[in-house]
């Protein structure tokens, strides 16, 4: 089990690791520490074979209200920079990992909390969560959480978003594509923990094998998308777990993964 902090907590439930922002009294601001510490704690339950899900959650009424300000107020540029690395670290480590990461959202999710929501492989929410990134109106524009919102919602309404610093409702956020679903807020932790088994349900081989996939041709064009994605459909179809699953199918037959260990 990985080591937690008071900020940030971890825990694993098999099939499914936890990371849970634990500051319920100040909103579970993303400091710099924080950020460090669920970075590392990502990475440790990746490397546990019995996770094969993620989720990210928070303690409190608020998801997170984004970096903390009494930490970047007065800062140099040099410390400035060390905190928005932490946060641009945490961002890609969700991406680099094998696992499907989901955020589970009650409350605000606010700058850089939704900066995390955006980034996270799938988001369900509370039907009473809210979403913006405000920060154009204290004179920092949300240039870093501008990264995941354009590529989850598209450039006008994520334009909107960062233009006017205004909340939007769970529903918005659904049909906007930054969230998959809002539901009543106590179906939440029952929503999350059934998408999150149904997932881990496959092949853990398999899943990693398309998370990494689905970054890899999001960003490039058509061609050059077909030319990576016909590479790794080639090697994921020999892998044992791919041969075992189509096996099982014809066979009318559950397949037994090995998770891409060999047999």
């Amino acid at each position: 089990m990985p080591e937690t902090t008071a900020a940030v907590t971890a825990r694993i439930e098999e099939p499914i690791g936890t990371v849970t922002l634990a500051e319920p009294r100040r909103r579970n601001p993303l400091s710099e520490q924080t950020m460090r510490e669920a970075t590392r704690l990502l990475r440790e339950l990746s490397a546990d074979e019995r996770v094969r899900v993620i989720v990210i959650d928070a303690e409190g009424p608020a998801f997170s209200a984004g970096h903390d300000l009494a930490e970047v107020h007065g800062a140099t540029r040099e410390r400035q920079d060390q905190i928005f690395q932490a946060c641009a670290e945490l961002m890609s480590v969700i991406h680099q990992i094998g696992q499907p990461v989901i955020a589970q959202v009650q409350g605000m999710a606010l700058a850089a909390g939704c900066q995390l929501v955006a980034t996270c492989d799938l988001a369900v929410a509370a039907d009473d969560a809210r979403f913006s990134t405000p920060g154009v109106r204290i004179g920092l524009f949300c240039s870093t959480p501008m990264v995941p919102l354009t590529r989850a919602i598209g450039r006008k309404r994520a334009m909107e978003m960062l233009l006017t610093g205004e909340m939007i409702d769970a529903a918005t956020a659904v049909d906007w594509g930054l969230i998959n679903r809002a539901v009543p807020a106590g179906e939440l932790a029952g929503t999350v923990h059934e998408l999150a088994t149904r997932i881990a349900d496959a092949s853990s081989h398999t899943l990693a094998i398309g998370k990494r996939a689905f970054y890899e041709q999001i960003d490039v064009t058509e061609p050059e998308a077909y030319r990576l994605m016909t590479q790794t459909m080639a090697a994921n179809a020999v892998s044992c777990d791919a041969q075992e699953g189509i096996g099982a199918f014809l066979d009318k037959r559950t397949p037994v993964w090995t998770h891409g260990r060999d047999r």
